[in-house]
């Protein structure tokens, strides 16, 4: 344990943020650099060590915090390492984006505020790749398999990474032009520099995994001629149909889908523009969805510099403390402040779109709404409290419905589906085509950055049986385990 009285001593603090006039005119990580290091052994110290560690269930990926926490307390940063990368490829990504039900599900967080386990899990990484501890494990020899994994978000690459340590030929295939999937293109560059993707890829490079962007199974490949090449192929492809809004006015243009508004915000990080083609420079921006990709949209709209932004929710506000129906140590839905709302703009809940309004050269500049509200369990609009407000650019990040079914690659694999559309798999993670698995959001449906880094290492283990007869790569969860569903 790591400071038997530590959670009395301290209280919780958080790594500190920019000052906000300053943050909004760059795209740098929000958080003031090295502030964590002060403090991080004395909030690692409240960690109760306890007999049943209820954030082990709270992480999808059995995450060993206790131990970890210990050793930041003593400031062993590298054994900190290896007890981190012993259930997580990727701890800089989940410490910068996840939500952490880790902390929900934290016993401390029965009367206190729980363990900052987020921020002492960043830290750790961050001062393993500082130290240059952090190394490539390549396999000590060949199988002689091939694995092709298609998607190279979170699920795809920690699949990737496992199998290539198994000793599997692996290549990755990226429809985009750079690697990383929504990590790239979907997450701001203010939530998470690309430079820690970057030299994760280079770390698979020199462990022998392959990488092949600008190709798209379905479209560039037929999916029937990378299963003839290839002894098992891993579908990591994501949940990456939108959620349409199917009102008047949806043709205008200005209305956008969150992702054709955000990765082109990447894209000039990138380089690749000067100015993002589509911007949020002196509009009016409205933002319709409540969630983490709506918040994106609000912080990248900031920096574009908006005259405005409206953020809307058809949804009540949530609570500030847990509702009666999701007690601890459940992942409950509370009123949550991310940066990007620290920044300005206007939160509005309860409201539903009716229409939009344009000019007489198609643009969009009005949004109409009313507000709603549940009766007999349905939400209804309220009569008379029809508005319209200021839109000149509107973002539609209302989540996912399922993969993608334009490109061919479910029809030309022959793929099942559930009843909820993602791609059907068995508890190994294979679908109802022999070799062909899935992982991630493509059989998950949208979910948590933590739960398809689980899914990857859960769907390696399975490719990895399918090829050899038996696996000795760990297996965090398995698709039909509903008891840690967040």
């Amino acid at each position: 344990m790591a400071d038997p009285k530590g959670f009395l001593k301290h209280g919780r603090e958080v790594a500190e943020t920019r000052p906000v006039s300053e943050r909004v005119k760059d795209w740098n990580e929000v958080y003031v650099p090295g502030s964590l290091l002060p403090i991080i052994s004395k909030q690692a110290s409240r960690c109760m060590d306890c007999g049943i560690p209820f954030c082990h269930n709270g992480c999808p990926l059995g995450n060993l915090i206790p131990e970890w926490n210990d050793f930041a307390y003593r400031e062993d940063w590298t054994a900190a390492s290896e007890r981190l990368h012993a259930t997580n490829n990727f701890p800089e990504f989940t410490g910068r984006l996840c939500p952490a039900p880790c902390e929900s599900a934290c016993v401390l967080g029965i009367n206190q505020p729980a363990v900052t386990i987020k921020n002492v899990e960043v830290s750790i990484i961050d001062k393993a790749w500082e130290a240059g501890t952090v190394k490539p494990q390549a396999p000590e020899r060949l199988s002689g398999k091939t694995v092709a994994v298609i998607g190279s978000g979170p699920a795809g690459l920690a699949a990737a990474q496992q199998l290539t340590r198994a000793g599997h030929t692996v290549a990755v295939y990226e429809r985009a032009d750079r690697i990383g999937g929504l990590l790239r293109y979907g997450i701001p560059e203010f939530k998470m520099e690309k430079r820690h993707i970057n030299r994760r890829i280079e770390q698979m490079r020199a462990e022998g995994t392959r990488f092949r962007t600008g190709i798209e199974i379905g479209r560039d490949l037929r999916a029937t001629d990378l299963k003839k090449r290839y002894d098992a192929v891993v579908i990591a492809a994501g949940a990456t149909t939108a959620r349409d809004l199917p009102v008047p006015g949806r043709e205008l243009k200005g209305v956008y889908q969150a992702m054709e508004y955000l990765p082109l915000a990447n894209k000039v990080q990138e380089g690749d523009y000067v100015v993002s083609p589509v911007s949020a420079e002196g509009k009016h921006v409205v933002v319709i969805g409540g969630g983490d990709t709506g918040a994106d949209c609000v912080g990248t709209a900031h920096r574009q510099g908006a005259a405005s932004v409206t953020q809307l929710e058809i949804m009540p506000r949530p609570g500030e403390d847990r509702a009666p129906h999701q007690p601890w140590p459940t992942f409950p839905m509370l009123y949550k402040v991310t940066s990007a709302h620290e920044e300005g703009g206007e939160r509005v809940y309860s409201v539903s779109t009716t229409h939009f309004e344009g000019d007489e050269d198609g643009n969009v500049q009005w949004l109409h709404l009313t507000e709603v509200e549940f009766v007999d369990g349905r939400l209804t609009p309220k009569p008379g409290t029809e508005r319209k407000i200021p839109a000149q650019l509107v973002t539609l990040a209302m989540g996912f419905t399922g993969t993608d079914r334009v490109n061919g690659l479910v029809e030309q694999f022959g793929l099942d589906l559930d009843e909820r559309g993602n791609i059907a798999r068995d508890a190994d993670y294979q679908t109802n085509v022999p070799g062909v698995f899935v992982a991630g959001d493509a059989g998950r449906g949208q979910s948590l950055i933590v739960w398809a880094i689980a899914e990857g290492r859960s769907a390696a283990k399975g490719v990895d049986r399918f090829l050899t007869g038996a696996s000795d790569l760990p297996s965090p969860i398995r698709p039909t385990d509903r008891s840690l569903m967040v």
